[in-house]
């Protein structure tokens, strides 16, 4: 698919597991925040959107591994 990219990852134990992607557009290695969000592309498992009244946390991005699972993450810009 155009606009997007896979990654596998091999021989995790099972588990609680949580999925976060940052597109750290400036390379500096840190959330760029503006005056709350982030001003730059986030993401995280089992979110669509976020904003102050659904912000993300482990409990809600969470999920059980127990088999190969394929996650899906939107990247989401602010």
């Amino acid at each position: 698919m155009n606009g997007s990219s896979t990654i596998t990852i091999e021989n995790i134990p099972s588990g609680k597991y949580a999925v976060n992607i940052l597109h750290d557009e400036n390379k500096n290695g840190k959330i760029d925040k503006g005056f709350i969000l982030p001003i730059e592309g986030i993401g995280f498992s089992n979110f669509q959107s976020i904003g102050l009244t659904n912000r993300p946390n482990f409990s809600k991005a969470s999920f059980e591994l127990k088999e190969n699972k394929s996650i899906n993450v939107k990247v989401i810009y602010m």
